[in-house]
């Protein structure tokens, strides 16, 4: 196991065991799995997305 930034301070505990990680890698997380690792660009371009749809669904 390991310990997941999800970003703005919030950590989690996250199961390691499904994928070839390192401390500072970026990882996609379901149900409590890391089951893919990404690349900065990667990780960054899908943050920024999904910071788009919070703010989005926050002004309807």
């Amino acid at each position: 196991k390991a310990q997941v930034d999800f970003g703005e301070g919030v950590l989690r505990e996250v199961n390691v065991t499904l994928v070839d990680v390192k401390v500072g890698d970026y990882v996609l997380v379901h149900a409590g799995y890391a089951i893919q690792v990404l690349s900065e660009k990667e990780a960054l371009e899908t943050i920024s997305l999904w910071n788009e749809i919070l703010k989005a669904e926050t002004e309807t």
